[in-house]
């Protein structure tokens, strides 16, 4: 327990969410911090142990806050720095760390450094952004928002050069190359920390550090470094959406001096084909090529994110069998490569399916992360716009609980979906919901270190329809198997090297299975069905509730 504390990241809960869209806390119908401390002990009892905040610093909010004016404060429409720090010590109370987003690849052009910088050629701020005198050759389809822009840069018609941006026109990009925007950022970071933050998500990392001269990853190396030296346990979470060979750059080449973690995109959209295929095997290939990241690293895991789910790293076919199974509508796509839906939708709210998709995420190797209003099954509204469709309200009730001010950016979906049939306080009464399902999860995820710490092996199952893995860690033993499809599923498993064990504890639901000495397990797994099975001894192994009561 020691040592899993002592790197916590390892085995955490990480949950994301939006101050703006999850509690009013004053009635003017918009999230803020105030709202967010009110719910800290939902976030507790469900077991999370990690906040991942998105940006909810001052804004245009021409990008959902992403189009930041100003990096050392709170959006007044959010609270103020007292609201902040009141919001840690709560959490803090409950025993969850709190990271935030680190947006430096760019700033809004409303941001003072950016107006300083456009101001002259001369400025002292001049080469905190990337100019050019006429714009440089790119890929188009480098694009990151092709529905928005052509180009990737931007005449200033007072300085007559362009600047540069990756995203939006109107989020020039910083110049990490120049040594003072990289003391700058290092200032950022340690003005949050010593506020109590314990560490960064950063966006887009590969964006970030694109412009910087010599080795760019000694930049990444470098923030680290500072972060160890304010506070040997914070984190950086890469958003790093790259084949597993380039990616594992970003977590320092095999010293992991560099990302802590790093998010797995490749087997997430494995994972999602297959779903929408009800056969695993993509998903197993995924964890078999997967690399081993560096002793003090790790995988970070995630169904779905505040983003649209990007399907980009698959063929254009396997893309489209997702499409057709989850998003068959032009208006639930985005930018030819992804969704904007949230799962519940898209699994056309089987519970079923439901359940099986976070029973995978938590078993996975690696730390789960959670998006906001998964833990009751949040739908989406499509009436916002791009991604703004999965950045709707949190549901705390049946008439909604948001906010009493009904004017918000993004409304609550009608119907199945709603506020009267999703909802945290009905959840909260119901032992087959979702809610409770997750809690159990996470609580089981916790006791079972193997899980996010030890080794991990794709096993044979005998039925293409299943998933199983084995995760092995100081002695313990824990076998993870997912039925994919609608239909009933013989398994047989092969376990060997158990030791003494004789014993399966099924950790989800009460019972136990004898493990016979050649280590050959037979069961029937139910449509969509999902077994967790800890390797014991008859000796300490819980006694079933049906033999109990004979």
């Amino acid at each position: 327990m020691t040592y899993t504390a002592d790197l916590w990241w390892k085995n955490a809960v990480v949950y994301c969410l939006d101050v703006e869209t999850y509690k009013d806390g004053n009635g003017d119908g918009i999230g803020d911090f105030r709202g967010l401390a009110q719910e800290v002990d939902h976030l507790h009892r469900l077991g999370v142990t990690c906040i991942w905040l998105m940006p909810f610093f001052p804004t245009e909010d021409r990008d959902d806050g992403y189009d930041i004016t100003d990096f050392y404060s709170v959006d007044p429409r959010l609270g103020t720095l007292g609201d902040f720090v009141e919001f840690m010590r709560t959490a803090r109370d409950r025993g969850i760390r709190v990271i935030a987003d680190l947006v430096v690849n760019h700033t809004s052009d409303r941001h003072p450094w950016f107006k300083e910088a456009r101001s002259s050629r001369d400025s002292a701020k001049r080469d905190w952004y990337v100019w050019r005198d006429e714009p440089e050759p790119f890929d188009p389809k480098a694009i990151v928002f092709p529905d928005k822009e052509d180009s990737v840069w931007e005449l200033d018609e007072k300085t007559g050069q362009y600047y540069y941006h990756s995203f939006y026109r109107f989020q020039p990009d910083l110049n990490t190359g120049n040594p003072e925007v990289r003391d700058e950022i290092a200032r950022i970071l340690g003005f949050w920390m010593e506020l109590g933050l314990s560490g960064f998500r950063v966006d887009a990392v590969p964006f970030l550090i694109e412009d910087i001269n010599g080795d760019p990853h000694e930049f990444l190396a470098d923030l680290r470094a500072f972060m160890n030296r304010r506070d040997g346990s914070s984190i950086l979470l890469g958003e790093v959406n790259l084949p597993y060979p380039d990616l594992m750059k970003y977590f320092g080449d095999g010293n992991g001096d560099e990302v802590t973690l790093c998010f797995d995109f490749i087997a997430m959209q494995r994972f999602h084909l297959s779903m929408a295929r009800e056969n695993p095997r993509v998903l197993a290939e995924a964890l078999r090529e997967r690399p081993e990241p560096p002793d003090d690293s790790q995988w970070a895991m995630f169904v779905r994110n505040h983003d649209e789910l990007t399907l980009d790293k698959l063929t254009d076919a396997e893309r489209q069998e997702v499409f057709d199974a989850f998003g068959p509508d032009k208006d639930m796509q985005l930018y030819g490569r992804g969704l904007r839906r949230r799962l519940p939708p898209m699994l056309d709210g089987d519970t079923r399916r439901l359940k099986l998709a976070y029973s995978v995420l938590f078993s996975l190797p690696g730390t789960p992360v959670l998006f906001y209003g998964e833990e009751i099954g949040l739908g989406e509204n499509l009436a916002g716009e791009g991604r703004m469709a999965v950045r709707i309200p949190m549901q705390w009730s049946p008439s909604g609980g948001f906010s009493p001010d009904p004017k918000v950016s993004v409304p609550s979906p009608d119907g199945r979906f709603g506020p009267r049939n999703v909802n945290v306080s009905d959840q909260r009464r119901d032992p087959d919901s979702l809610l409770h399902w997750m809690t159990l999860l996470i609580e089981r995820y916790r006791e079972s270190p193997e899980l996010a710490w030890g080794s991990y092996e794709v096993l044979d199952t005998g039925d293409d329809a299943v998933l199983a893995h084995r995760a092995d860690a100081e002695g313990g033993t824990v076998v993870a198997v997912h039925n994919f499809a609608g239909r009933e599923a013989e398994v047989e498993l092969v376990l060997k090297d158990l030791g003494h064990c004789d014993v399966l504890v099924d950790l989800l639901v009460d019972g136990t299975q004898e493990l016979p000495p050649d280590g050959r397990v037979r069961f029937t797994l139910e449509p969509y069905g999902t077994r967790w099975l800890r390797a014991t001894t008859r000796d300490t192994a819980p006694e079933d509730s049906s033999a109990k009561n004979q």
